[in-house]
Order: C-alpha cells, then sequence, then structure tokens
C-alpha cells in the first residue's frame, strides 16, 4: 500500500470510529488499538484500569500481526482474557515504520470485520 492509500483509508477509520462513538476529536492509533483490542478480547467494562488499558491495546497488537507471523494465539486465561507468544520480532525498527504497519493492519481489520464497503 502506497503512502497516500494508508492516509486516506487511515482517515476513514479514524472518521468511522469518530462517528461511531459519538466523539468530537478524531481518535489517534492508541484509541483506535484499544477499541481494537476490546473487540478481540470480548472484555467489555464500563472501566478499565490503565493496566487493562495497556493490556487491551497489547492484545489488538498481537492480534493484528497475527497474520503476519509475529505472534501465535495460546488461549484465553481464567479471567478470559487472550494471551499470545511472540514468534519472531518485528523488522521495522523505527517507530515510524511501527506505526505504518499498525495503520495497514488496522485498515486491513476494518475492512474485513467492519466496514467491508466504507474502509
Amino acid at each position: 500500500m502506497e503512502e497516500w492509500e494508508i492516509d486516506f483509508y487511515w482517515l476513514k477509520v479514524q472518521h468511522f470510529v469518530q462517528d461511531s462513538l459519538g466523539k468530537e476529536a478524531l481518535p489517534d492509533l492508541q484509541a483506535v488499538l484499544f477499541l481494537v483490542g476490546i473487540q478481540e478480547s470480548g472484555v467489555i467494562k464500563e472501566e478499565y484500569t490503565k493496566e487493562e488499558k495497556e493490556d487491551l491495546m497489547h492484545i489488538a497488537v498481537c492480534s493484528l500481526l497475527m497474520s503476519e507471523g509475529y505472534f501465535e494465539f495460546t488461549g484465553n486465561d481464567q479471567d478470559g482474557w487472550p494471551h499470545y507468544k511472540q514468534i519472531r520480532g518485528i523488522q521495522q525498527v523505527g517507530i515510524k515504520e511501527q506505526e505504518v504497519l499498525l495503520k495497514q493492519k488496522v485498515i486491513k481489520y476494518f475492512q474485513e470485520n467492519h466496514l467491508e464497503h466504507e474502509v
């Protein structure tokens, strides 16, 4: 995917999430990862602790990067939280490259799971 395509589809994802949640501001990558983490974990609560929010973003990253062979799902714990094992390291060394990779995976996730015709 070219840079302009990533920017275009990322903006569509941001607007979809913004509209779905009725927020005024566009969500950043962390907010979108948090929502993907909730979706993937199935753990829905009124309030999350800071640690739970970080865990949900980690779940999102693991889930999104499974298809690339970076992580493997190992099962849920007794509280229903999914766990993953890292299979290999991420090749992109810079923060920007990692962010681009995650945005691409988020775009694909929303295209496949939520916005089939919109993103």
